[in-house]
């Protein structure tokens, strides 16, 4: 009766560990852990600099936990960038014809995204000294004139207004991106510059404006997409539907840029 008593009693302890263990196991598996941050890389045409600066916050805060980061430059040295293994999770371009080699080179994933539209317009110094009035006027000889790169957007719609007005410019320089064109307008390095119309809103009354009516002839479209190697494809693809949804497509009217 006593061993049977005391086999009794160990078999309840035995089993009362058993609970306490299952127990501390269960609450072990269950208990949240923080919750770790998320990250994008989106690499982005230069003109978009100061609205992606702005949405990248407004993204931030509408998605506590989420981080956004940026690589501005020319669209087509993005493209070179994406194609060479550069990590990246959404490419938005200043034009169709790089997001198409981004394309062609199997680097995006889905349909890409039109989100603003883009023209041309003239930059010159403070008080227009030199008295540019039109388009042509950039092929007065003696004039210091900085384009942007034939193979960057800005530089593709500048040829294509060349060729449809006759006009010839011969510029000083020929940059990689826009922002370039007009930092040497602005440090005084040239005369003149064609840039977008949203970076000379942007530069204020560091340049005078010249607006010209040929600019119609080379609007460009800006699209985005998701790319095929990105880390994070759900945070990323929510950020593409953000940048072509109504309160980003205010932001870019603001800075000057047109519907697509």
């Amino acid at each position: 009766m006593k061993r049977a008593k005391i086999g009794a009693a160990l078999a309840g302890t035995v089993v009362a560990l058993a609970s306490c263990g299952t127990s501390d196991n269960s609450a072990s598996t269950t208990t949240a852990s923080p919750e770790s941050a998320e990250s994008i890389t989106v690499f982005a045409a230069a003109s978009l600099k100061a609205t992606f600066t702005e949405l990248g916050t407004q993204f931030e805060s509408a998605h506590p936990g989420s981080t956004v980061a940026f690589n501005f430059a020319g669209s087509s040295d993005l493209v070179a960038q994406i194609t060479q293994g550069a990590p990246a999770d959404v490419f938005a371009s200043a034009d169709t014809a790089n997001m198409d080699k981004a394309i062609e080179a199997g680097a995006v994933s889905g349909v890409p995204a039109n989100f603003a539209t883009n023209t041309l317009t003239i930059v010159a110094e403070p008080g227009n000294p030199k008295g540019i009035t039109s388009f042509a006027d950039l092929a007065r000889p003696g004039l210091n004139v900085v384009v942007c790169a034939p193979q960057v957007p800005c530089g593709t719609a500048t040829t294509r207004i060349e060729s449809t007005t006759g006009v010839d410019i011969t510029p000083v320089s020929e940059e990689s991106s826009v922002t370039d064109v007009l930092g040497k307008v602005t440090s005084g390095q040239a005369d003149a510059g064609l840039v977008y119309v949203t970076d000379a809103t942007s530069a204020g009354a560091a340049v005078t404006t010249v607006p010209f009516p040929e600019s119609a002839d080379a609007v460009n479209t800006y699209p985005i997409a998701l790319l095929e190697e990105s880390q994070n494809p759900e945070l990323s693809s929510t950020f593409v539907e953000f940048v072509t949804g109504a309160e980003a497509r205010a932001v870019f009217a603001d800075a000057g840029f047109g519907a697509p």
